[in-house]
């Protein structure tokens, strides 16, 4: 299938999960439900690093309730490129080592090859200036660009 007919393929951050579940942020959590809803336009796509995140949530239960709604979501393994992918975006100031696991996501979904990665991290991810650094390193390596968005900008 030409790429111009395929389905956008959204890689699925742990805070995405978190707010599908999470009654203390009703508004984020109604949006995220309505993205579900309509998660079938598109490729989902999470990592084993946010299934990682889900089984040691507070409570532990975020993963067992992930597999009730993930059916059809794609999960990709952590692999060595990804690792030095999110050790170059450390490298280039993009993300700080308090933050690896941002990196590691970014890096999963980049060399994924997916259009969009989703999340509700607007304090690490989901901001101008992240997108913009994220792009500009990802140009520099000669990796392809990436839409960083919350559900509310899809």
């Amino acid at each position: 299938m030409p790429r111009a007919l395929m389905k956008p393929r959204i890689y699925l951050d742990t805070s995405i999960v978190s707010a599908y579940f999470d009654v203390r942020t009703p508004d984020r959590m109604a949006v995220t439900r309505e993205f579900w809803v309509q998660s079938g336009k598109y490729a989902l796509a999470a990592s084993t690093l946010t299934l990682e995140e889900l089984n040691d949530s507070p409570g532990g239960d975020l993963g067992k309730k992930f597999e009730h709604i993930s059916r059809g979501v794609e999960i990709i393994p952590i692999s060595e490129t990804m690792n030095e992918i999110a050790r170059e975006y450390l490298r280039a100031g993009v993300f700080a080592p308090n933050v690896w696991s941002d990196a590691l996501h970014v890096a999963c979904a980049v060399v994924s090859r997916q259009d969009i990665l989703l999340s509700w991290n607007f304090k690490h991810l989901v901001n101008r200036r992240r997108r913009a650094m994220v792009n500009e390193t990802n140009v520099v390596l000669g990796l392809p660009a990436l839409e960083i968005l919350a559900p509310s900008e899809l």
